[in-house]
Protein backbone atom coordinates (compact mmCIF):
# COMPACT_ATOMS: atom_id res chain seq x y z
CA UNK A 1 0.00 0.00 0.00
CA UNK A 2 2.84 2.39 0.90
CA UNK A 3 4.47 1.86 -2.50
CA UNK A 4 1.17 2.50 -4.30
CA UNK A 5 0.71 5.78 -2.41
CA UNK A 6 4.19 7.05 -3.24
CA UNK A 7 4.06 5.94 -6.85
CA UNK A 8 0.70 7.65 -7.31
CA UNK A 9 2.10 10.88 -5.89
CA UNK A 10 5.59 10.84 -7.43
CA UNK A 11 5.24 11.82 -11.07
CA UNK A 12 8.49 13.82 -11.04
CA UNK A 13 11.71 12.95 -9.21
CA UNK A 14 12.57 10.35 -6.60
CA UNK A 15 12.35 9.71 -2.87
CA UNK A 16 14.51 7.44 -0.72
CA UNK A 17 13.32 6.22 2.67
CA UNK A 18 15.93 5.02 5.15
CA UNK A 19 14.34 2.82 7.85
CA UNK A 20 15.58 2.52 11.45
CA UNK A 21 17.01 -0.90 10.51
CA UNK A 22 19.12 0.72 7.79
CA UNK A 23 16.99 -0.69 4.98
CA UNK A 24 16.63 1.71 2.04
CA UNK A 25 13.55 1.99 -0.19
CA UNK A 26 13.43 4.12 -3.35
CA UNK A 27 10.39 5.46 -5.18
CA UNK A 28 10.24 7.26 -8.52
CA UNK A 29 13.30 8.19 -10.54
CA UNK A 30 15.46 11.15 -11.51
CA UNK A 31 15.52 14.69 -10.18
CA UNK A 32 14.55 16.39 -7.97
CA UNK A 33 15.50 13.83 -5.37
CA UNK A 34 15.19 13.75 -1.60
CA UNK A 35 15.95 11.44 1.29
CA UNK A 36 13.99 10.90 4.51
CA UNK A 37 15.66 9.09 7.42
CA UNK A 38 13.09 7.45 9.72
CA UNK A 39 14.33 7.45 13.31
CA UNK A 40 11.73 5.19 14.91
CA UNK A 41 9.42 2.34 14.00
CA UNK A 42 5.84 3.35 13.33
CA UNK A 43 6.71 6.80 11.96
CA UNK A 44 5.22 6.05 8.54
CA UNK A 45 1.88 5.16 10.11
CA UNK A 46 1.90 8.47 11.98
CA UNK A 47 2.72 10.44 8.83
CA UNK A 48 0.10 8.74 6.67
CA UNK A 49 -2.65 9.13 9.26
CA UNK A 50 -2.49 12.97 9.17
CA UNK A 51 0.25 14.09 6.75
CA UNK A 52 -0.56 17.80 6.79
CA UNK A 53 -0.07 18.07 10.55
CA UNK A 54 2.10 15.08 11.41
CA UNK A 55 4.90 15.79 8.93
CA UNK A 56 5.98 18.91 10.82
CA UNK A 57 5.16 17.53 14.28
CA UNK A 58 7.15 14.35 13.66
CA UNK A 59 10.10 16.45 12.54
CA UNK A 60 9.86 18.49 15.76
CA UNK A 61 9.83 15.21 17.74
CA UNK A 62 12.91 13.97 15.84
CA UNK A 63 10.92 11.02 14.46
CA UNK A 64 12.49 11.66 11.06
CA UNK A 65 15.37 13.67 9.64
CA UNK A 66 16.26 14.82 6.14
CA UNK A 67 19.11 13.09 4.37
CA UNK A 68 21.17 14.52 1.51
CA UNK A 69 19.94 17.90 0.37
CA UNK A 70 18.30 18.68 3.73
CA UNK A 71 14.76 19.92 4.27
CA UNK A 72 14.71 22.06 1.15
CA UNK A 73 15.26 19.01 -1.07
CA UNK A 74 12.18 17.36 0.46
CA UNK A 75 10.06 20.48 -0.03
CA UNK A 76 11.30 20.87 -3.61
CA UNK A 77 10.28 17.30 -4.39
CA UNK A 78 6.86 17.96 -2.86
CA UNK A 79 6.25 21.07 -4.97
CA UNK A 80 7.40 19.28 -8.11
CA UNK A 81 4.51 16.85 -7.55
CA UNK A 82 1.89 18.83 -5.66
CA UNK A 83 -0.32 19.33 -8.73
CA UNK A 84 -0.57 15.56 -8.99
CA UNK A 85 -1.94 15.26 -5.45
CA UNK A 86 -5.54 16.08 -4.57
CA UNK A 87 -6.78 16.92 -1.08
CA UNK A 88 -9.59 14.72 0.15
CA UNK A 89 -13.14 16.05 0.05
CA UNK A 90 -13.38 15.51 3.82
CA UNK A 91 -10.48 17.88 4.60
CA UNK A 92 -11.81 20.51 2.18
CA UNK A 93 -15.27 20.27 3.75
CA UNK A 94 -13.98 20.54 7.33
CA UNK A 95 -11.79 23.45 6.36
CA UNK A 96 -14.65 25.37 4.75
CA UNK A 97 -16.83 24.86 7.80
CA UNK A 98 -14.39 26.04 10.47
CA UNK A 99 -12.07 28.48 8.75
CA UNK A 100 -14.26 31.55 9.27
CA UNK A 101 -14.54 30.78 12.98
CA UNK A 102 -10.73 30.62 13.24
CA UNK A 103 -10.38 33.84 11.26
CA UNK A 104 -12.95 35.79 13.29
CA UNK A 105 -9.95 37.57 14.87
CA UNK A 106 -11.64 39.80 17.42
CA UNK A 107 -9.49 42.37 19.20
CA UNK A 108 -8.93 39.86 22.02
CA UNK A 109 -8.02 36.96 19.73
CA UNK A 110 -5.82 39.22 17.60
CA UNK A 111 -3.82 40.17 20.69
CA UNK A 112 -3.57 36.54 21.78
CA UNK A 113 -2.39 35.44 18.32
CA UNK A 114 0.26 38.18 18.20
CA UNK A 115 1.61 37.23 21.65
CA UNK A 116 1.86 33.57 20.51
CA UNK A 117 4.48 34.45 17.89
CA UNK A 118 6.06 37.83 18.48
CA UNK A 119 6.55 37.63 22.25
CA UNK A 120 8.21 34.21 22.19
CA UNK A 121 11.74 35.59 22.84
CA UNK A 122 12.96 38.99 21.67
CA UNK A 123 16.55 37.72 21.53
CA UNK A 124 15.53 35.12 18.96
CA UNK A 125 14.46 37.83 16.56
CA UNK A 126 17.54 39.95 17.27
CA UNK A 127 19.77 37.02 16.34
CA UNK A 128 18.29 35.89 13.04
CA UNK A 129 16.92 39.16 11.61
CA UNK A 130 18.98 42.04 10.21
CA UNK A 131 20.27 44.72 12.64
CA UNK A 132 17.15 46.85 12.02
CA UNK A 133 14.91 43.88 13.00
CA UNK A 134 12.83 43.97 9.83
CA UNK A 135 10.54 40.91 9.91
CA UNK A 136 9.07 41.05 6.41
CA UNK A 137 10.13 40.51 2.81
CA UNK A 138 13.31 42.36 1.87
CA UNK A 139 13.94 43.99 -1.52
CA UNK A 140 17.02 42.54 -3.24
CA UNK A 141 18.10 44.98 -5.93
CA UNK A 142 21.08 42.87 -7.10
CA UNK A 143 22.30 39.28 -6.79
CA UNK A 144 24.94 40.23 -4.22
CA UNK A 145 22.76 42.48 -2.05
CA UNK A 146 23.09 41.60 1.64
CA UNK A 147 20.07 41.06 3.88
CA UNK A 148 20.72 44.32 5.77
CA UNK A 149 21.01 46.31 2.52
CA UNK A 150 17.92 44.61 1.09
CA UNK A 151 15.87 45.55 4.15
CA UNK A 152 17.05 49.15 3.88
CA UNK A 153 16.13 49.06 0.19
CA UNK A 154 12.64 47.79 1.12
CA UNK A 155 12.11 50.71 3.49
CA UNK A 156 13.38 53.17 0.87
CA UNK A 157 11.10 51.65 -1.80
CA UNK A 158 8.07 51.96 0.47
CA UNK A 159 9.05 55.48 1.48
CA UNK A 160 9.14 56.58 -2.15
CA UNK A 161 5.73 55.04 -2.77
CA UNK A 162 4.27 57.09 0.09
CA UNK A 163 5.40 60.35 -1.60
CA UNK A 164 6.05 62.04 1.73
CA UNK A 165 6.70 65.73 2.39
CA UNK A 166 8.24 67.24 5.57
CA UNK A 167 5.78 67.73 8.41
CA UNK A 168 3.23 65.17 7.21
CA UNK A 169 1.68 62.59 9.55
CA UNK A 170 2.08 58.87 8.89
CA UNK A 171 0.32 55.88 10.46
CA UNK A 172 2.21 52.57 10.54
CA UNK A 173 -0.24 49.71 11.23
CA UNK A 174 1.70 46.75 12.60
CA UNK A 175 4.96 48.63 13.13
CA UNK A 176 6.95 45.67 14.48
CA UNK A 177 10.08 46.77 16.32
CA UNK A 178 9.82 50.25 14.82
CA UNK A 179 12.35 50.08 11.98
CA UNK A 180 10.19 51.47 9.19
CA UNK A 181 8.63 54.18 11.38
CA UNK A 182 12.07 55.40 12.46
CA UNK A 183 13.35 55.30 8.87
CA UNK A 184 10.45 57.42 7.61
CA UNK A 185 10.85 59.97 10.41
CA UNK A 186 14.61 60.31 9.85
CA UNK A 187 14.51 60.32 6.05
CA UNK A 188 11.46 62.46 5.33
CA UNK A 189 11.12 64.64 8.45
CA UNK A 190 7.59 63.38 9.11
CA UNK A 191 5.67 62.48 12.26
CA UNK A 192 4.86 58.78 12.61
CA UNK A 193 2.42 56.87 14.82
CA UNK A 194 3.27 53.16 14.99
CA UNK A 195 0.81 50.51 16.22
CA UNK A 196 1.68 47.07 17.61
CA UNK A 197 -0.05 44.59 19.91
CA UNK A 198 3.11 42.74 20.96
CA UNK A 199 4.67 43.59 24.32
CA UNK A 200 8.29 43.11 23.25
CA UNK A 201 7.83 45.02 20.01
CA UNK A 202 6.30 47.98 21.82
CA UNK A 203 9.05 48.06 24.45
CA UNK A 204 11.91 47.74 21.97
CA UNK A 205 10.41 50.26 19.53
CA UNK A 206 10.12 52.79 22.37
CA UNK A 207 13.72 52.19 23.40
CA UNK A 208 14.92 52.64 19.82
CA UNK A 209 13.05 55.92 19.39
CA UNK A 210 14.58 57.22 22.62
CA UNK A 211 18.11 56.16 21.67
CA UNK A 212 17.79 57.93 18.31
CA UNK A 213 16.32 61.08 19.85
CA UNK A 214 13.14 60.72 17.79
CA UNK A 215 10.47 60.65 20.50
CA UNK A 216 9.25 64.06 19.31
CA UNK A 217 8.60 62.63 15.84
CA UNK A 218 7.69 58.98 16.44
CA UNK A 219 4.98 57.74 18.82
CA UNK A 220 4.45 54.03 19.38
CA UNK A 221 1.15 52.75 20.74
CA UNK A 222 0.11 49.29 21.91
CA UNK A 223 -3.27 49.56 20.24
CA UNK A 224 -5.50 47.78 17.72
CA UNK A 225 -5.95 49.62 14.41
CA UNK A 226 -9.71 49.29 14.79
CA UNK A 227 -9.62 51.44 17.94
CA UNK A 228 -8.35 54.60 16.20
CA UNK A 229 -11.01 57.23 15.70
CA UNK A 230 -10.86 60.85 14.62
CA UNK A 231 -7.18 61.02 13.61
CA UNK A 232 -6.33 61.84 10.01
CA UNK A 233 -3.03 60.97 8.35
CA UNK A 234 -1.31 62.01 5.15
CA UNK A 235 -0.09 58.43 4.69
CA UNK A 236 -1.06 55.01 6.03
CA UNK A 237 1.38 52.13 5.68
CA UNK A 238 1.12 48.51 6.75
CA UNK A 239 3.91 45.99 6.23
CA UNK A 240 3.49 42.30 7.02
CA UNK A 241 0.38 42.83 9.11
CA UNK A 242 -2.49 42.20 6.66
CA UNK A 243 -1.76 38.46 6.72
CA UNK A 244 -3.02 38.49 10.34
CA UNK A 245 -6.23 40.43 9.70
CA UNK A 246 -8.46 37.49 8.68
CA UNK A 247 -10.99 37.58 5.86
CA UNK A 248 -14.01 38.56 7.96
CA UNK A 249 -12.14 41.79 8.83
CA UNK A 250 -10.95 42.74 5.32
CA UNK A 251 -13.73 45.26 4.76
CA UNK A 252 -13.26 46.70 8.24
CA UNK A 253 -9.54 47.09 7.55
CA UNK A 254 -9.91 48.99 4.26
CA UNK A 255 -12.79 51.07 5.59
CA UNK A 256 -10.50 52.11 8.43
CA UNK A 257 -7.69 52.98 6.00
CA UNK A 258 -10.17 55.17 4.13
CA UNK A 259 -11.40 56.84 7.30
CA UNK A 260 -7.89 57.54 8.59
CA UNK A 261 -6.49 58.82 5.28
CA UNK A 262 -6.79 62.49 4.48
CA UNK A 263 -7.98 63.67 1.09
CA UNK A 264 -4.93 63.52 -1.15
CA UNK A 265 -3.28 60.99 1.16
CA UNK A 266 -1.44 57.86 0.10
CA UNK A 267 -1.46 54.33 1.49
CA UNK A 268 0.80 51.33 0.92
CA UNK A 269 -0.23 47.82 1.99
CA UNK A 270 2.65 45.30 1.83
CA UNK A 271 1.36 41.76 2.32
CA UNK A 272 2.09 38.16 1.46
CA UNK A 273 -0.34 37.06 -1.22
CA UNK A 274 -1.36 34.05 -3.22
CA UNK A 275 -0.65 34.21 -6.95
CA UNK A 276 -3.72 32.16 -7.76
CA UNK A 277 -7.34 31.63 -6.74
CA UNK A 278 -8.45 31.55 -3.08
CA UNK A 279 -7.75 28.28 -1.30
CA UNK A 280 -9.71 26.76 1.62
CA UNK A 281 -7.76 27.35 4.82
CA UNK A 282 -7.52 24.03 6.64
CA UNK A 283 -6.03 23.81 10.11
CA UNK A 284 -2.43 22.98 9.42
CA UNK A 285 0.99 22.95 11.04
CA UNK A 286 1.82 26.61 10.32
CA UNK A 287 -1.46 27.93 11.81
CA UNK A 288 -1.09 25.73 14.91
CA UNK A 289 2.55 26.38 15.75
CA UNK A 290 3.58 29.62 14.06
CA UNK A 291 0.78 31.99 12.98
CA UNK A 292 -2.61 31.19 14.58
CA UNK A 293 -5.38 33.14 12.91
CA UNK A 294 -3.32 33.88 9.82
CA UNK A 295 -4.57 33.71 6.26
CA UNK A 296 -2.81 34.40 2.93
CA UNK A 297 -5.12 36.27 0.52
CA UNK A 298 -5.45 36.13 -3.23
CA UNK A 299 -5.66 39.44 -5.04
CA UNK A 300 -9.27 38.60 -5.92
CA UNK A 301 -10.12 38.61 -2.20
CA UNK A 302 -8.51 42.00 -1.61
CA UNK A 303 -9.69 43.98 -4.64
CA UNK A 304 -13.46 43.93 -3.90
CA UNK A 305 -12.88 45.21 -0.36
CA UNK A 306 -10.73 48.07 -1.66
CA UNK A 307 -13.44 48.95 -4.18
CA UNK A 308 -16.22 48.77 -1.59
CA UNK A 309 -14.22 51.09 0.68
CA UNK A 310 -14.21 53.71 -2.08
CA UNK A 311 -10.42 53.67 -2.41
CA UNK A 312 -8.52 53.90 -5.70
CA UNK A 313 -5.78 51.37 -6.48
CA UNK A 314 -3.01 53.60 -7.82
CA UNK A 315 -0.40 50.87 -8.23
CA UNK A 316 0.02 47.14 -7.53
CA UNK A 317 3.52 45.66 -7.57
CA UNK A 318 4.24 41.95 -7.17
CA UNK A 319 7.55 41.02 -5.54
CA UNK A 320 8.53 37.54 -6.71
CA UNK A 321 11.27 35.38 -5.17
CA UNK A 322 12.38 38.21 -2.86
CA UNK A 323 10.81 36.50 0.16
CA UNK A 324 12.41 33.14 -0.67
CA UNK A 325 15.81 34.81 -0.51
CA UNK A 326 14.86 36.70 2.67
CA UNK A 327 13.87 33.46 4.39
CA UNK A 328 17.05 31.76 3.21
CA UNK A 329 19.08 34.55 4.86
CA UNK A 330 17.05 34.27 8.06
CA UNK A 331 17.60 30.51 8.21
CA UNK A 332 21.34 30.92 7.62
CA UNK A 333 21.49 33.40 10.52
CA UNK A 334 19.44 31.07 12.71
CA UNK A 335 21.64 28.06 11.92
CA UNK A 336 24.76 30.09 12.77
CA UNK A 337 23.34 30.75 16.23
CA UNK A 338 21.31 27.57 16.66
CA UNK A 339 23.35 26.40 19.67
CA UNK A 340 22.31 29.53 21.56
CA UNK A 341 18.63 28.74 21.15
CA UNK A 342 19.02 25.05 21.81
CA UNK A 343 20.21 26.08 25.28
CA UNK A 344 17.56 28.81 25.72
CA UNK A 345 14.47 27.20 24.20
CA UNK A 346 15.29 23.55 23.59
CA UNK A 347 15.94 21.32 20.61
CA UNK A 348 12.25 20.81 19.81
CA UNK A 349 11.73 24.56 19.47
CA UNK A 350 14.75 24.86 17.17
CA UNK A 351 13.47 22.06 14.96
CA UNK A 352 10.09 23.81 14.82
CA UNK A 353 11.70 27.12 13.87
CA UNK A 354 13.93 25.73 11.12
CA UNK A 355 11.00 23.75 9.70
CA UNK A 356 8.99 26.99 9.64
CA UNK A 357 11.71 29.03 7.93
CA UNK A 358 12.59 26.43 5.31
CA UNK A 359 9.04 25.34 4.51
CA UNK A 360 8.09 28.99 3.95
CA UNK A 361 11.16 29.52 1.77
CA UNK A 362 10.05 26.54 -0.32
CA UNK A 363 6.53 27.92 -0.84
CA UNK A 364 7.91 31.25 -2.04
CA UNK A 365 10.53 29.55 -4.22
CA UNK A 366 8.46 26.78 -5.80
CA UNK A 367 4.86 27.44 -4.73
CA UNK A 368 2.38 30.21 -5.48
CA UNK A 369 3.17 32.75 -2.75
CA UNK A 370 4.38 36.27 -3.59
CA UNK A 371 4.28 39.69 -1.96
CA UNK A 372 1.78 42.36 -3.01
CA UNK A 373 2.54 46.05 -2.56
CA UNK A 374 -0.83 47.73 -3.05
CA UNK A 375 -0.74 51.52 -3.29
CA UNK A 376 -4.02 53.28 -2.53
CA UNK A 377 -5.50 56.75 -2.44
CA UNK A 378 -8.86 58.48 -2.39
CA UNK A 379 -8.39 59.42 -6.05
CA UNK A 380 -6.31 58.38 -9.06
CA UNK A 381 -4.35 61.63 -8.72
CA UNK A 382 -2.87 60.79 -5.31
CA UNK A 383 0.52 59.81 -6.82
CA UNK A 384 2.45 60.55 -10.05
CA UNK A 385 1.08 58.97 -13.23
CA UNK A 386 4.24 56.95 -14.02
CA UNK A 387 6.65 54.93 -11.87
CA UNK A 388 9.61 57.15 -12.78
CA UNK A 389 9.47 58.83 -9.36
CA UNK A 390 10.33 55.52 -7.69
CA UNK A 391 13.69 55.20 -9.40
CA UNK A 392 15.08 58.72 -9.85
CA UNK A 393 16.67 58.75 -6.39
CA UNK A 394 14.38 61.43 -4.99
CA UNK A 395 11.10 61.10 -3.11
CA UNK A 396 8.40 62.77 -5.14
CA UNK A 397 5.69 65.07 -3.87
CA UNK A 398 2.10 63.95 -4.37
CA UNK A 399 0.76 64.36 -7.90
CA UNK A 400 -2.01 66.95 -7.79
CA UNK A 401 -3.10 66.88 -11.40
CA UNK A 402 -1.85 68.75 -14.47
CA UNK A 403 -4.03 71.85 -14.86
CA UNK A 404 -2.22 72.84 -18.08
CA UNK A 405 -3.53 69.90 -20.10
CA UNK A 406 -6.01 70.69 -22.83
CA UNK A 407 -9.08 68.43 -22.95
CA UNK A 408 -9.30 66.20 -26.00
CA UNK A 409 -12.27 66.97 -28.24
CA UNK A 410 -14.86 64.24 -28.26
Amino acid sequence: MKRRIFERFLHHGSLTLVHPSGKRESFGSGEPSAEVILQRKGVMRRLMADPEMAFGEAYMDDDWRPGRGGLLAIFRLYFANVESASASFFYRLIGSCVRRFREANSKLSAQRNIHHHYDVDSELFREFLDPDMQYSCAYFETDDTTLADAQRAKCAHIGRKLCLSPGERVLDIGCGWGGLALHLAETYDVEVVGLTLADDQYRIAQERAESKGLTDKVTFKQEDYRSLDGDAFDAVVSVGMFEHVGRPQYQIFFNQVRNLLRTGGRSLIHTIGRNGPPTPMNRNWITKYIFPGGYIPSLSEIAPKVENAGLASTDIEVLRRHYARTLSCWNANFQDRRHIFTERLGERFCRMWEFYLQSCEAVFRWGDLVVFQIQLGHTNDAVPVTRDYLYDGDAARPYLGDTTMTPVDS
